[in-house]
């Protein structure tokens, strides 16, 4: 499985230079993001045979699995397991109508209208979503031709590491994951 966490988005951008959240929900993805998404889709396609792209339903996330999807000719599937944290404004989610308007070749499967949560998680929360999701890709044995288009504390929760807008991670839900490609830019971060 591959892990690739979004591309830069605005709200990344201020956060990294303030340390404070600068109030945008669901933020896009800057330029910088923009091009960090095509060079994580370059790479995941030069790797192995990719047979599925699982995405965040988060704007920054979807942007960068439409990189990957017109590089390796993929329907993008929605996993919203795969969402971030949600403990900064930008974790405030679009709507799904509006969503599947602007993405209508992804499969938003049973999405709902508002599926972001309600309130912030814990980290135990968050690393039991992960657990979840590791052990469900487990037990489906598909994982191994599988991109999932994430975030930081997801990423972090599955493997302990923190990684940059645009790193791209091998992982083996049997044993860890390990960085392939880690973009010169700052690792701390949130979304």
């Amino acid at each position: 499985m591959i892990l690739v966490r979004h591309g830069e988005s605005h709200f990344n951008r201020h956060f990294n230079v303030t340390r404070e959240d600068p109030g945008i929900a669901d933020p896009g993805l800057t330029p910088k993001g923009l091009e960090q998404a095509r060079d994580a889709a370059r790479l995941v396609a030069s790797l192995s045979p990719v047979t599925r792209i699982l995405a965040s339903p988060y704007w920054r996330t979807l942007q960068t699995a439409e990189a990957l999807a017109e590089i390796l000719d993929l329907e993008v599937v929605i996993e919203p397991t795969v969402r971030e944290h949600a403990f900064f404004t930008c974790d405030i989610g679009t709507p799904r109508s509006t969503l599947s308007s602007r993405w209508p070749s992804f499969s938003f499967g049973a999405l709902g209208e508002r599926w972001w949560p309600e309130r912030g998680e814990t980290e135990e929360e968050v690393r039991n979503r992960g657990q979840g999701f590791r052990q469900r890709m487990l037990a489906s044995e598909t994982w191994r031709g599988t991109v999932v288009v994430t975030h930081w504390g997801f990423i972090r929760s599955l493997t302990g590491q923190r990684v940059a807008n645009g790193a791209v991670l091998g992982f083996d839900p049997q044993d860890g994951g390990a960085v392939l490609h880690r973009p010169p830019a700052r690792a701390r971060g949130t979304g």
